[in-house]
């Protein structure tokens, strides 16, 4: 059967909300798009026609052959689940409780995203998730003058990301203890802007600069008989670091 889709596969940006979750996920799991489609059984050029193409709507079968081939759901991919709570799956079979070294904190902590910053104030801690980097070791986010992220700004901090794979049962979790300050100098600012992973996803002006110098870092990790998450240098296997990037603040 003839093969109505382009043959040269290129590796485009994702447009539709399927493509985007198919790309994410592959690549978490450091697959091409070749590797992908030999494993679900597709060409590769469809494949690059679901990635590329926003009105793409494959049939149940495609998704469920996508899932299995990228270890999810078809209610992941499809997006489904994405304004639920993580954590809703059962148990995994067998979990394994253990704690991650110093290194593995460092590791799981560079690879960038979300986190959650616990701002001191009056009536309690406040948590609020902003999108953070690493730079120079220091954990880094950007946010407004005045908004709570940027209260945190010389107090004692805690600063946490997790990632929970719910199809598996399994996940981590990293926690970071340090003080915060803001960012005043320039060319720190300059070196900062340079060197962050992205914009604050809420957008508008947020060009406050805050860095957490971590003076103890801890963390754990959930594991399961039949779940994919590495335990080889602290770093994930086929489970991804989870892809939501959200800044409220």
């Amino acid at each position: 059967m003839p093969d109505p889709f382009p043959q040269g596969v290129t590796e485009g940006s994702p447009l539709g909300d399927l493509g985007r979750r198919i790309a994410v996920r592959r690549t978490a799991l450091d697959l091409s798009r070749e590797e992908t489609a030999d494993r679900a059984g597709v060409a590769a050029s469809y494949l690059q026609y679901l990635e590329e193409f926003p009105g793409a709507a494959p049939g149940r079968s495609v998704l469920l052959r996508l899932a299995a081939a990228l270890d999810t759901t078809v209610t992941e991919l499809a997006g489904g689940s994405s304004d639920l709570t993580p954590g809703q799956g059962r148990a995994g079979s067998d979990p394994t409780f253990t704690a991650l070294t110093v290194q593995e904190c460092r590791e799981l902590l560079s690879t960038h995203g979300v986190g959650r910053v616990a701002v001191p104030t009056v009536s309690g801690p406040v948590i609020v998730p902003v999108n953070y980097s690493v730079v120079d070791g220091a954990i880094v986010y950007r946010t407004a003058p005045g908004a709570m992220p940027s209260r945190a700004a010389g107090c004692q901090v805690t600063f946490e990301i997790d990632r929970i794979d719910d199809a598996f049962g399994e996940g981590w979790s990293v926690l970071a203890l340090g003080r915060a300050r803001t960012v005043t100098d320039a060319d720190d600012v300059r070196h900062l802007t340079e060197h962050a992973f992205s914009t604050p996803w809420a957008g508008g002006p947020r060009e406050e600069w805050v860095r957490i110098d971590a003076l103890s870092l801890t963390g754990r990790r959930i594991t399961t008989r039949q779940g994919t998450f590495s335990e080889a240098g602290g770093t994930d296997g086929p489970s991804p670091a989870d892809p939501a990037e959200r800044n409220m603040e």
